[in-house]
């Protein structure tokens, strides 16, 4: 199946309005994250507690919150759970944040417990788990989250460099991080916490937009072979358009899966869901709006610096 038979599109003619947009979204993403939300990490990273309270009857967030905020415990996350099939399962999550210290594991179920039989008399209710992380895992998760992201980039970097060029490796990864800091900066936005989930969804994107941007590389390598003489921003637009279809397709349906989930996943896969369906479309657009371009701005140096015309055009197979 083929979407686009004969596209004929000039992205790099356009590469400046891309600029554009990646700059806004990432400076209002990195502004937010310095100055706005900062980085909102969950209850894995900062440490805490997170009780499950289930109620007999559906709870009133609300109630429960002036519940809460009446025994001194105010502005603490409360939110709902829904079951396997989106309904409403009357079970409610409140995460406190870490105040005693690690070997007092009780100490916030109990102040919850006693805020709500104290506070909260809409219905009956009990509390069905406690999770607990104390400061010391929860700045080891934060590190190992950042070194997972950062050996994950540069193995990427590497298998590139030897798979085709280096320059090809520096802009996969370029195009990668731009990827990871507009994710990033959306949940800094929108104020949503980042979890072990979330990262876990951030190295998914990560693999999937590096994956799509080595099928234009492919492309561009090969075309480069066939037409040495060719301008190299031709061979680049000639190779995005050959491969839109295939990037459409593929990203689309992931896109469309990724989508049903954020809308009727409910609130345990939201930040999951939320971060795979920007990384999709960001990832998609970086390998076409990115990654490509850095190409021709390399080719663009050597040729300023008077050396060859144009990037090697093929490389032994791995």
């Amino acid at each position: 199946m083929e979407l686009f038979r004969n596209a004929n599109i000039d992205w790099l003619g356009r590469k400046w309005y891309f600029l554009s947009f990646s700059l806004v979204f990432s400076v209002a993403g990195v502004l937010s994250m310095l100055f706005w939300h900062g980085i909102p990490r969950g209850i894995d990273f900062k440490g805490g507690t997170e009780v499950q309270v289930q109620f007999a009857t559906k709870p009133n967030e609300d109630h429960i919150r002036q519940a809460l905020s009446s025994a001194g415990i105010k502005d603490v996350p409360v939110h709902a759970i829904s079951d396997a099939t989106g309904q409403s399962a009357n079970m409610e999550v409140i995460s406190l944040p870490q105040t005693a210290s690690e070997t007092a594991h009780d100490v916030g179920r109990q102040e919850i417990e006693d805020a709500l039989n104290a506070n909260f008399h809409d219905s009956a209710f009990t509390i069905q788990r406690v999770d607990i992380v104390g400061p010391t895992a929860g700045k080891q998760l934060q590190k190992q989250a950042w070194l997972a992201t950062g050996y994950s980039l540069l193995g990427m970097l590497v298998y590139l460099w030897f798979r085709f060029e280096l320059i090809y490796g520096v802009a996969a990864v370029v195009a990668v991080f731009h990827d990871t800091l507009i994710t990033v900066g959306a949940f800094s936005l929108t104020n949503q916490e980042i979890t072990l989930t979330v990262i876990a969804a951030i190295l998914t994107l990560i693999g999937y937009s590096m994956n799509d941007t080595i099928v234009v590389f492919d492309r561009i390598r090969e075309n480069l072979a066939l037409s040495r003489r060719e301008a190299l921003t031709d061979v680049v637009n000639r190779s995005i358009n050959q491969t839109l279809s295939r990037t459409v397709i593929s990203s689309g349906l992931t896109f469309l899966t990724v989508l049903s989930l954020l809308l009727f996943g409910g609130p345990v896969l939201r930040g999951f869901s939320f971060a795979l369906t920007v990384g999709i479309v960001i990832g998609t657009y970086s390998s076409i709006a990115v990654a490509a371009p850095m190409l021709v701005a390399y080719q663009d140096w050597r040729k300023s610096r008077g050396k060859v015309s144009n990037l090697p055009a093929k490389r032994a197979r791995a």
